[in-house]
């Protein structure tokens, strides 16, 4: 079973407390004392929920609460408390007397967060803020340790590339070192200066029959001034046609 209300939520006022409401609170803790906070509401003449009656007492109205901001002292106490409790307010509060939860929480946020900050300390770990950059920073000099290796690599290849020469520089190379070949070849650089045809076998000038004569090879020529007309085979045609081809 859950935990049963505080008051019956019909008729109860909300909102912002009267300076009558205050009254009535405060005449009856300091003649009865503080008693079971479900039963003050109705036993104080107040229509507000016993939880209400509570909290309004213990942050606004009992006698020993202290106003004003912390002092450095509070300040340092509510540091290292928390230090050691965390976010638990209620177990701060409890030893700083005159000091309630909701107000300490509320200068922690407001000014102590911020001053920390200032003098370099984490809030949450109170440990100061270089040592986790550091420990942030450690994977990240790896990163970049790993891409200036590739840097150096791209830069490597690069350069070997501008260095390597072109296609015209090693034409102009193997052209040189076909010159230095000729020039240390003396027999070959003599009949080019004495214009000396190379040494070739001249049998195939004169072949063992010799090469036959104008005459001879022009003879079938002049046999063919003896031809008549129908050895090349022109009697086909007709007078008519033969003029016409004539006349063309």
């Amino acid at each position: 079973m859950g935990r049963q209300p505080c008051c019956d939520k019909l008729g109860v006022k909300k909102g912002p407390w009267t300076a009558e409401e205050d009254k009535k609170l405060i005449n009856f803790i300091l003649t009865n004392g503080q008693c079971c906070w479900r039963a003050v509401p109705k036993l104080a003449g107040l229509r507000r929920c016993g939880k209400s009656c509570r909290l309004r007492w213990t942050n606004y109205l009992r006698p020993d609460l202290k106003r004003g901001l912390l002092s450095e002292a509070e300040e340092q106490l509510v540091i290292d408390l928390h230090a050691r409790l965390g976010n638990r307010w209620s177990k701060i509060a409890a030893r700083l007397p005159g000091r309630t939860d909701n107000e300490i929480k509320n200068h922690w946020n407001t000014h102590i967060k911020k001053k920390l900050l200032k003098m370099g300390i984490d809030p949450v770990t109170h440990e100061p803020l270089q040592k986790q950059l550091l420990s942030d920073e450690a994977p990240l000099s790896d990163s970049q340790e790993s891409g200036n290796h590739c840097v150096a690599e791209n830069d490597s290849i690069i350069n070997s590339e501008a260095h390597s020469s072109s296609p015209t520089e090693n034409c102009s190379s193997d052209d040189s070192l076909l010159l230095d070949n000729i020039c240390k070849n003396e027999s070959l650089v003599n009949s080019l200066w004495l214009d000396e045809a190379p040494l070739v076998d001249p049998t195939w000038q004169n072949p063992a029959g010799g090469l036959p004569s104008m005459e001879e090879n022009c003879a079938w020529l002049l046999d063919c001034q003896d031809f008549g007309i129908h050895d090349f085979g022109l009697d086909c045609f007709s007078d008519i046609e033969f003029n016409v081809m004539n006349s063309n």
